[in-house]
């Protein structure tokens, strides 16, 4: 079993910045990625970004590309996202999850879910 816990969520302005953490525990791999999700009310998960444990290689989907950042430290089993230049429209629930590749991770598809913390951005 892996757990994922995530902390860093909280309220930010519009034009600001959070950092995102999510530390596994457990039976953790290294041949593994992880990645970041978010699901705003009334709305489909969305795929935000990626990385491959292993070499640090990310993906990140279109509509974060320049603003987001994922890296992640092996030693303490932990992924961040940091997050700047927020809107609004960002607002979500924010999830990180655990899949054997960056492949599964980009359409949605992980073995491991978070409980997820609330970004709420004010205009």
């Amino acid at each position: 079993q892996v757990q994922l816990v995530e902390s860093g969520g909280g309220l930010a302005q519009a034009g600001g910045s959070l950092r995102l953490s999510c530390t596994a525990s457990g039976r953790t791999f290294s041949n593994t990625a992880m990645g970041w999700f978010r699901q705003a009310p009334e709305k489909a998960r969305e795929f935000l970004a990626a990385i491959s444990w292993s070499d640090g290689s990310t993906s990140y989907a279109d509509s974060v590309k320049g603003r987001f950042t994922i890296s992640r430290v092996v030693i303490n089993n932990t992924a961040y996202l940091q997050m700047n230049s927020l809107n609004p429209e960002d607002t979500a629930v924010y999830y990180c999850a655990r899949s054997p590749s960056m492949n599964s991770l980009r359409v949605g598809v992980s073995d491991y879910w978070g409980q997820g913390t609330q970004v709420t951005v004010s205009s």
